[in-house]
């Protein structure tokens, strides 16, 4: 097929983009940011740096090919940024979903488009497995920007018969994340510090999966888009406390001779839902089931920042 994924240089993206080159496709990016290197790192064949708007779409396509699918990861990544400065997020987030859509809807109403949503949607309250069918009562505006791109979606799927497909992604991780949790604690461990303290209480849950099971569910859903939108959560189905990832971090990093023990200082972040965890029935049913555990998946997450920071670990 040929492939084109906005936001190709970001941390899903580039995993995402590896994947799909290595089974054969003809992948192309558009988004922000210079990457001379992007088909050494990668093997798409076009990056394009600039923003999603039908002009830069319409040169994507005079310098590669029409798309087969366009999977939309561009977008904000952060709730806290989001938060922050909100017009940003939803320039990023709602208004580059429009740009895609209306693209396709004018140049090639036949290309697959794959929104790469979030659990943000769901907001909080939630106790259980949440299901695609769960009440959407998002709490921050990365949530709610969230949740209208998946409204624009639904509105040219059923104005024009576009093919649409969203995907809700849970706490995804891995190597070349640079930000977040995981991130923030190896840095802290890097620079030596015992007294480690985290923000909240240290007992939310979070349905943690690794970045290569997010990237074969959206390969294995590609061909699933249609004027219907169907929705799938990608997650593991299995909670993990904040407590419990920040313990399994410090362990795999230190070792056993060295015991720091995290402490919480019980004030959540804004925007942050105490439980986020996916009922991922709707993805078994097809027959996806994750691969690698939070252990497996951290241990090597540290691994990796590790060489990156050309650290040594303690043995």
């Amino acid at each position: 097929m040929i492939v084109w994924i906005t936001g190709a240089k970001g941390f899903i993206g580039q995993h995402l983009a590896r994947c799909l080159v290595a089974r054969g496709d003809t992948v192309a990016g558009l988004g922000h940011g210079h990457w001379p290197e992007a088909t050494d790192t990668t093997g798409i064949s076009l990056w394009l740096n600039g923003e999603i708007s039908v002009s830069n779409l319409n040169s994507m396509r005079s310098a590669s090919s029409t798309p087969d699918v366009i999977i939309h990861l561009a977008g904000g990544s952060s709730v806290g940024v989001a938060i922050a400065n909100p017009r940003e997020d939803f320039s990023r987030t709602v208004v580059s979903t429009m740009e895609v859509l209306e693209w396709v809807r004018q140049e090639s109403p036949s290309t697959r488009v794959v929104a790469v949503s979030s659990a943000a949607v769901y907001g909080s309250g939630h106790s259980n497995c949440i299901s695609e069918l769960s009440q959407k009562e998002p709490f921050s505006p990365y949530g709610h920007h969230k949740l209208m791109m998946e409204d624009a979606c639904r509105s040219y799927a059923s104005s024009y018969g576009l093919q649409c497909l969203v995907l809700r992604l849970f706490s995804v991780y891995g190597p070349g994340l640079r930000k977040q949790l995981l991130w923030d604690l190896c840095q802290r461990l890097k620079d030596s510090e015992n007294n480690i303290e985290l923000s909240g209480t240290g007992d939310e849950l979070r349905d943690w999966t690794h970045v290569s099971d997010v990237v074969r569910a959206i390969e294995m859903t590609l061909d699933l888009a249609s004027s219907n939108v169907p929705v799938f959560n990608v997650g593991s189905g299995q909670a993990t406390s904040v407590r419990e990832i920040a313990q399994v971090v410090i362990d795999a990093f230190t070792g056993s001779d060295k015991q720091i023990v995290p402490a919480f200082n019980g004030i959540g972040r804004a925007g942050d839902p105490f439980c986020l965890l996916a009922d991922v029935q709707q993805l078994s049913k097809r027959g996806f089931e994750c691969e690698i555990s939070p252990r497996e998946g951290i241990a090597n997450y540290v691994q990796w920042f590790c060489a990156q920071m050309n650290v040594e670990k303690t043995p």
